[in-house]
């Protein structure tokens, strides 16, 4: 079984980019994506509508974090540490040696190749030092742009799960993809 130990936190590097840990200074940042109604259009969780609604998700995420049940990155440019989107472990199966990526990118950043750069690091961090077997995305199938991100990160649709989840009064669809340990 895979062991989790995020401490300290392992800071990510790009061409362009610092994958960093979220910080309370990043809440207005945060409090833009998550309260865009666009942006979170695919995503089943509520918006956040005021700073401290941000500040509460981020403690959250570094909760799971400090209990090694999560790992999630502020990403920044290099030089420019403004928070520009996140992207990040959101569950691990420590038995199965398997963890579910999840992410969210400012539309000011959409079709320049950023998340693209940013998942192949924190997929890199999976595979080679967290040891996973396995990482998996689960998208809403209406959601194009991630379908053709995962599909260039050379993810596989495993599954296509009709009315799974129950969200806004709403019945929802999802669509598994996964990725396994490239071969060395």
């Amino acid at each position: 079984m895979l062991t989790l130990q995020f401490s300290p936190f392992p800071e990510l590097t790009t061409a362009r980019l610092v994958l960093r840990k979220l910080r309370v200074s990043d809440a207005e940042e945060m409090l833009y994506i998550r309260s865009h109604p666009e942006l979170m259009r695919y995503i089943p969780r509520p918006l956040c509508n005021t700073r401290e609604d941000a500040i509460a998700l981020i403690e959250r995420y570094n909760t799971y974090l400090e209990n090694n049940e999560g790992i999630n990155w502020a990403i920044t440019e290099k030089g420019v540490d403004k928070l520009i989107g996140a992207v990040g472990y959101v569950h691990f199966r420590p038995e199965d040696y398997r963890g579910e990526v999840g992410y969210l990118l400012h539309d000011g950043w959409h079709g320049k190749g950023i998340m693209a750069e940013a998942l192949e690091a924190v997929l890199h961090y999976g595979f080679h030092t967290i040891k996973l077997h396995s990482v998996e995305a689960v998208i809403d199938p209406e959601n194009i742009a991630s379908e053709k991100l995962l599909q260039k990160m050379h993810f596989v649709k495993e599954a296509h799960f009709r009315e799974s989840g129950f969200y806004d009064g709403k019945w929802l669809d999802a669509c598994v993809y996964s990725l396994l340990t490239p071969l060395k």
